[in-house]
């Protein structure tokens, strides 16, 4: 792939989460960045494990899913080339919410977030715009997840007195 032959600072610098960032704090995410691919159905992220880390999706699709159902995981989202994957690694008690899982083969630059709190603890700039950027797609993401939810209310089968059975007519606010 012709992404993976670009120099590292060259791919940072160059991803559309990042756009508009400063020398220095790019300077700073590429000391803490690592180039990364997936395969098909590999996971990422597994919700309730510690979060460290983030990836800026450079190719590929990756679906965000819940694990918090009694059967089968909820798709929540399907994200690809551009996006934010992780934003636990900023914020205690550092466990990942969601679990990420590739659809598609999938390269990313992978950021370890440890040694970035420690750089945003110093830099409180670079924490600043992170967490500008992080935030926005944060809201985009539970809003999401939060739609899902009511179509998954709406659309579930409730028993009535005679055991028919059929699909739930009232919203819920979250």
């Amino acid at each position: 792939m012709r992404i993976e032959l670009e120099p590292l600072a060259a791919r940072v610098a160059l991803h559309p989460f990042l756009a508009g960032m400063n020398r220095t704090h790019l300077r700073l995410l590429t000391d803490c960045a690592m180039a990364a691919q997936f395969k098909p159905g590999q996971t990422i992220l597994r919700e309730g494990d510690f979060a460290n880390r983030f990836y800026l999706i450079e190719t590929g699709r990756v679906v965000l899913e819940s694990d918090a159902a009694i059967d089968d995981p909820v798709l929540l989202e399907t994200i690809g080339a551009g996006d934010l994957l992780g934003w636990s690694w900023i914020f205690p008690p550092y466990v990942w919410h969601f679990t990420a899982r590739a659809i598609e083969p999938t390269t990313a630059l992978f950021f370890y977030g440890t040694i970035l709190r420690e750089y945003c603890e110093k830099d409180h700039s670079l924490g600043y715009e992170l967490f500008k950027r992080m935030s926005m797609v944060m809201t985009k993401r539970l809003q999401a997840a939060r739609k899902q939810m009511l179509r998954l209310h709406v659309d579930a089968p409730t028993s009535e007195p005679d055991g028919a059975s059929i699909g739930r007519q009232r919203a819920i606010a979250i």
